[in-house]
């Protein structure tokens, strides 16, 4: 980083940052010590990887179980493997979702989804008492959905 922008506060990491969204963003550290008696807990980054699995899972459960029926009513002559093969990873998809609902269960996390915007879906989420909100691109979550319902085709292929 160049001498000129280093200890003038706007920079943080490699990521430029405005004073004023930074204000926001050590406000926001600090509010789950200042909360009731210190309960609120700031969730991990595997928390938050739980939490982005339990709003994606579904969305790819819903997208695999369409082109489901979608190849069941054509007249493809591989129809039958087509179906077979997306019941298998509708099967793996739940099962993840199920596991990811039990430990955020466990865990004490709740994600609520607030509201969908052309071209991002929002949600919010309370861990341990620790609120927060977080977006999500519709790019960024069809391009995360492609890759990993390739990473879930690649396992049921590696256990044939």
């Amino acid at each position: 980083m160049s001498k000129k922008l280093e200890g003038n506060g706007r920079w943080e990491s490699s990521r430029m940052m405005l004073p004023e969204h930074r204000e926001q963003y050590l406000e926001r550290r600090r509010r789950p010590q200042e909360g009731e008696q210190g309960k609120a807990q700031i969730p991990t980054r595997e928390e938050l990887e739980m939490i982005r699995d339990v709003v994606l899972l579904p969305m790819m459960l819903s997208i695999v179980e369409k082109n489901c029926r979608e190849v069941e009513s054509s007249t493809y002559s591989l129809k039958r493997l087509y179906v077979t093969a997306s019941n298998v990873l509708m099967n793996r998809i739940h099962a993840d979702l199920a596991r990811v609902r039990k430990e955020l269960k466990q865990r004490n996390i709740k994600v609520f989804e607030d509201e969908r915007i052309d071209s991002a879906v929002h949600y919010h989420f309370v861990c341990r008492g620790y609120e927060d909100k977080f977006a999500m691109l519709r790019d960024v979550v069809r391009a995360e959905m492609s890759v990993r319902i390739a990473k879930y085709v690649r396992e049921i292929f590696r256990l044939s």
